[in-house]
């Protein structure tokens, strides 16, 4: 099997999301993938990040984290883009930072990888699905292999999107991650190493 570049590109606000990368890019490890995990600058003004106690505190955590560039998806052959809902969208922060690849969209830098997504709301019907769905009408511009888990295993019966992967935090929030969840993370990060794999594989063979 080839080598697979994994990158996991995503935007956390309060952390959720975060925690969702990490995983993935656990995953990616444990399956043999070299793995890139960065989050994408915040744009939100200081007195809006301040105004929540939870965001203020994971941004001042995550600060200092390696920061995405476009050199990261080039050298991928599979991308994870992670997001929280904003109003059933993906949010501004990530948003922006696919924006500023239309240099590399432009030469085809970007078409023929493997691409998937995951999110976040605090409710049950918050977006999740029209979230993921609008994330991946710009890796059809892309020229992108979008791979969701679909119902390739029966673990995505209890976690129950086949778009990619989702939580619900919560009224408060700060529900944590559950068994479910991280066998949907695991599987997602497997599968989309696996397809990548398989198209390095017969792209090197010819």
């Amino acid at each position: 099997m080839a080598n697979v570049n994994l990158a996991v590109i995503y935007y956390s606000a309060t952390g959720t999301v975060h925690r969702m990368a990490e995983r993935l890019a656990q995953a990616g490890e444990k399956a043999g993938a070299e793995v890139r995990l960065r989050q994408v600058p915040e744009l939100a003004p200081e007195e809006a990040i301040a105004s929540n106690a939870a965001w203020s505190q994971h941004f001042d955590t995550t600060k200092n984290e390696p920061k995405a560039t476009p050199d990261d998806i080039v050298w991928a052959d599979a991308v994870l883009f992670g997001t929280p809902t904003r109003y059933g969208n993906i949010a501004s922060q990530l948003k922006q930072f696919i924006d500023t690849l239309g240099p590399q969209w432009q030469q085809g830098l970007l078409a023929d990888k493997v691409y998937a997504g995951f999110t976040a709301t605090m409710t049950a019907h918050g977006g999740q699905e029209t979230t993921l769905l609008a994330l991946y009408n710009t890796i059809y511009h892309f020229g992108g292999i979008i791979v969701p888990p679909g119902f390739t295993d029966p673990l995505k019966f209890a976690d129950g999107n086949p778009y990619g992967v989702s939580h619900v935090t919560g009224p408060n929030n700060n529900d944590p991650l559950g068994e479910a969840q991280n066998a949907a993370l695991d599987h997602l990060a497997n599968r989309v190493i696996a397809i990548a794999a398989r198209l390095k594989a017969g792209a090197n063979a010819n």
